[in-house]
């Protein structure tokens, strides 16, 4: 019997969300906002999509290893950061709401640290499956 995911639902929704968000940006703002806000949206549509993707990633290893605190830990870093970067720079471009731009790096930070976490599990794992090959 499957695990149930948090991570495969949260991927499936940024996908869903980054899809209709650029969308939403290449036809109802092109004509609204100037060409350098035209480019933080599509940063972040193009940062959500692919971390919807790692979050993807995640929820088929968790399947396999369900207990991993490291796999854990990246996707809810990843979810994280898809929320302070992606979101940031989407009122920013759309609100034109200067101080939102201090709030991206801290999902920025985020994005890093999940990637660091899944570096840490894929060490770990080469590490049991070189012990088990033994």
């Amino acid at each position: 019997m499957p695990i149930k995911s948090n991570f495969l639902f949260f991927s499936a929704l940024c996908g869903f969300t980054g899809v209709a968000m650029g969308a939403f940006g290449a036809h109802g703002l092109k004509a609204v906002l100037s060409a350098e806000m035209l480019a933080v949206y599509k940063t972040a549509v193009d940062y959500q999509m692919w971390h919807a993707l790692g979050l993807g990633v995640i929820a088929i290893f968790r399947q396999q290893f369900p207990e991993d605190k490291y796999l854990e830990k990246a996707g809810w870093l990843m979810l994280g950061g898809i929320f302070l970067f992606s979101g940031s720079l989407y009122l920013l471009a759309i609100l034109s709401v200067k101080w939102l731009g201090m709030i991206t790096p801290i999902g920025g930070v985020c994005f890093l640290l999940a990637w660091v976490y899944v570096l840490l599990f894929s060490y770990k794992s080469i590490d049991l499956l070189t012990n088990d090959s033994l």
